[in-house]
């Protein structure tokens, strides 16, 4: 069965960091794109940031996160990483990670093959 189990989530103070693993299973994930997307209650689903297949040479970030978030992958682990810095309040919501059989994945959700369940950031003082 193919799988994506997100992991690392947890409460921080703002200016805190959290370092989020995206663990695929019954795929090989270097074959698949992958992002990752946030939803904060009352919210409609966010791009935070995206990975190109293979050995990952291209990333792309939202705009919110962009200087604050680091996306890499290690295919010999099956993982993608998500390391965010300096976060804020507005960080806070429930992240997923996605996966796309093609090189660049995309930013609107839309065409991902496989979805994990996600996992909570938040962010308070």
């Amino acid at each position: 069965q193919e799988q994506l189990v997100e992991s690392g989530g947890g409460s921080v103070q703002p200016g805190g960091s959290l370092s989020l693993s995206c663990e695929a299973s019954g795929f090989t994930l270097s074959d698949y794109g992958v992002g990752w997307f946030r939803q904060a209650e009352r919210r409609g689903r966010d791009f935070v940031a995206a990975i190109s297949w293979g050995i990952g040479g291209t990333t792309g970030y939202a705009d919110s996160v962009k200087g604050r978030a680091t996306i890499s992958r290690d295919n010999a682990k099956n993982m993608v990483y998500l390391q965010l810095n300096g976060l804020k309040p507005d960080d806070t919501a429930i992240y997923y990670c996605a996966a796309r059989r093609t090189h660049w994945p995309g930013d609107t959700g839309f065409g991902y093959d496989i979805w994990g369940q996600g996992t909570q950031v938040t962010v308070s003082s």
